[in-house]
């Protein structure tokens, strides 16, 4: 017996990997966090499988049905939004799992941030622009941030943002970015990434705070701050294809 912990993308049920779509189609059982889970991805879980939304339930409630199941050697799929490894909630459930011998395998899944860009139609990585991406949530009701991992520490690398859980602190993030990118910086808010109703909203530092608040968004949102989501015209071009910088694959530079 095996759980398995599965990561469902961030809505769209064709962004499931090969591997998380057979998984999810022979456990039978499977929990998933309903909420962020489409009811499409759980669809495809076997005949007579006993099939839970988490989304009201507590850790201890999931984890006893964890433990029932490995009681009668039955496999689980624990279905997660986006990649079970951000913001996924797993590392509590591993240690008891762990505490109680419970076998569990991880399956990656499409993260918000990737999709979000693949809906946009761009690369996040534009060389001299943009060449990292920080991954970062606010607190609010959540849990607290470690010490060192401030919004305000992210914004001095003046790198491209991703931020969760943020949707309800636009005035709170605009104060803090604005010094360091500018009230003109583009950002992107990306509601609900994947599913039938995606809506991207592109704005400013400036902005964007009143043209969430038009479109009613409330929850479910991610926001991303940073030059490469603007308008980006002649741009230095890749090391990695150009015919006068050969590398390993392609050891002699060619001649224009």
């Amino acid at each position: 017996m095996t759980v398995y912990f599965i990561g469902a993308g961030p809505g769209d049920p064709e962004l499931l990997t090969l591997k998380a779509a057979r998984l999810i189609g022979a456990c039978p059982v499977c929990l998933y966090a309903g909420s962020l889970v489409p009811a499409e991805v759980v669809a495809m879980a076997p005949e007579g499988a006993l099939v839970r939304d988490t989304a009201s339930m507590t850790l201890d409630e999931t984890h006893a049905e964890i433990v029932a199941a490995h009681a009668r050697d039955a496999d689980v799929a624990r279905v997660h939004s986006g990649d079970p490894s951000l913001y996924g909630a797993i590392a509590e459930q591993i240690r008891r799992l762990r505490a109680e011998g419970i076998p569990y395998k991880i399956v990656p899944g499409v993260p918000a941030y990737a999709a979000a860009a693949a809906a946009l139609g761009q690369e996040l990585t534009v060389p001299e622009v943009a060449q990292s991406i920080v991954l970062t949530r606010m607190s609010m009701k959540s849990t607290s941030m470690p010490a060192g991992e401030t919004l305000e520490n992210f914004a001095r690398t003046g790198t491209t943002l991703a931020i969760h859980l943020g949707i309800r602190a636009l005035r709170e993030i605009e104060r803090v970015l604005v010094p360091h990118y500018g009230a003109d910086c583009p950002v992107v808010v990306a509601y609900r990434v994947g599913w039938p109703d995606q809506i991207f909203l592109r704005g400013t530092l400036a902005d964007i705070r009143e043209k969430v608040r038009e479109a009613k968004i409330t929850r479910t949102a991610l926001i991303m701050v940073g030059p490469v989501l603007g308008e980006i015209g002649d741009i230095t071009e890749s090391a990695l294809y150009d015919a006068a910088k050969p590398h390993v694959l392609r050891p002699k530079a060619r001649a224009d």
